[in-house]
């Protein structure tokens, strides 16, 4: 009989926990582990290119690869974890409640942006954290010429100084330029909490995002915070008022709320504090992976971020622990001492910085080249080939 490791979303984390425990079970010479991925689409979204237009063909069909490695995909929304049972409750793609069991379960189920309770945001704000809503944008900002000329229609305000904020600012005066004409007055403004421009960053790394905004136009209101966005604009909780037609709200995400009814500790963006494994402790038969775990990634105290570079590493470790904890091989502790940042920065170009401590290696146009590399090759799946999407889900071979 068959057993199953059973994998809640189809992410970087959970399809390449997929092909990592495929992978395991192909050198272990197992053929009787069934490996399982439920999510909605069988594709993977690449969300960190959601800032950038023609947002619908940001997505990587995953259907050639799982047939090459014999895993299943099962279309479905998970709604619920049943660790009782040893099985999930989900939602069929017709809207049916349905039941399934697993061995190993490892959740992967990702993040969600958080409003944190913002009046009027989820009304008249946009957001380009997922497919659908980065697209909403998208239509939003295509349809912005059919509008009369005002300043607020050729006014964009960014909610949230952060990695994605400064992707999607940077971005956007060339592309408003390009829908309303070069000799259009236009208008980013990113609105921050923090006291300084890329105040998570290093000092290196905070300069060039200066200069970029400076040669770009785009504008920083700083110490600053959102009380309400209407469809008029944005007013600040110190009374400035900004009218604008776009309001794009970009300041955090959560773990997906999954496994809640799980009695285990969550740090403060909802993920789950998981073992070295990436087991979730009291539950030896579930893992968590991607956005959903707290992990370690090296003996200094630095933690796994929710980003795709730690997502792609995770869900390789979690596939791997899963599968070799039914077929008795050896489990891998997660570690991922290398840490990179590649920050688009537009027309401008892009920084590309080592280490925790963000050393500076390449800008501009040499930067925005690696950039391109990174987020139009390297992170998508590996091709449906066997031979190379094993080489690529060995857990320990090099990633960045």
């Amino acid at each position: 009989m068959k057993q199953r490791i059973l994998i809640i979303g189809s992410g970087f984390a959970g399809m390449w926990a997929a092909v990592s425990a495929a992978r395991l079970a192909h050198l272990q010479g197992n053929t009787t582990l069934e490996i399982a991925v439920l999510a909605p689409q069988p594709e993977l979204r690449v969300r960190p290119r959601f800032y950038e237009a023609n947002v619908a063909s940001l997505t990587a069909d995953l259907q050639p690869l799982f047939a090459e490695l014999d895993v299943r995909f099962i279309a479905g929304h998970a709604e619920r974890i049943d660790a009782g049972e040893n099985g999930v409750w989900y939602k069929t793609s017709a809207g049916e409640a349905s039941f399934l069991t697993y061995d190993r379960l490892i959740v992967a189920s990702g993040s969600h942006l958080h409003h944190f309770g913002i009046q009027g945001i989820a009304e008249h704000g946009f957001d380009i954290d997922q497919l659908e809503t980065a697209q909403r944008l998208e239509d939003h900002l295509n349809a912005l010429p059919n509008q009369p000329d005002s300043a607020a229609r050729n006014t964009v305000v960014v909610c949230g100084g952060g990695f994605t904020g400064i992707e999607l600012a940077t971005e956007l005066p060339a592309r408003l330029h390009a829908l309303l004409g070069e000799e259009t007055k236009t208008k980013v403004v990113v609105v921050e909490r923090g006291s300084v421009i890329g105040g998570r960053y290093s000092e290196e790394l905070r300069n060039e995002i200066v200069n970029a905004s400076a040669a770009l136009g785009v504008e920083w209101i700083l110490n600053a915070a959102v009380e309400v966005v209407d469809a008029a604009g944005v007013t600040l909780q110190d009374g400035t008022r900004i009218e604008s037609s776009t309001v794009v709200w970009t300041a955090g995400v959560k773990a997906s709320p999954l496994g809640e009814n799980l009695t285990a500790e969550r740090d403060a963006l909802g993920r789950f504090i998981v073992t070295p494994e990436l087991q979730i402790p009291g539950y030896n038969n579930i893992f968590a992976t991607g956005d959903m775990a707290h992990a370690k990634t090296d003996d200094v105290g630095n933690t796994a971020l929710m980003t795709c570079q730690h997502a792609i590493q995770l869900g390789k470790f979690a596939g791997h622990n899963a599968a070799a904890s039914l077929l008795g091989a050896p489990s891998l502790p997660y570690q991922q001492v290398n840490y990179v940042t590649c920050l688009d920065l537009g027309a401008w170009g892009a920084v590309y910085t080592e280490g925790w401590d963000q050393q500076i290696k390449l800008v501009r146009e040499e930067a925005k080249k690696l950039k391109i590399a990174i987020t139009n090759e390297l992170i998508y799946p590996p091709k449906a080939n066997r031979e190379v999407a094993f080489a690529a889900a060995d857990p320990l071979a090099k990633f960045v």
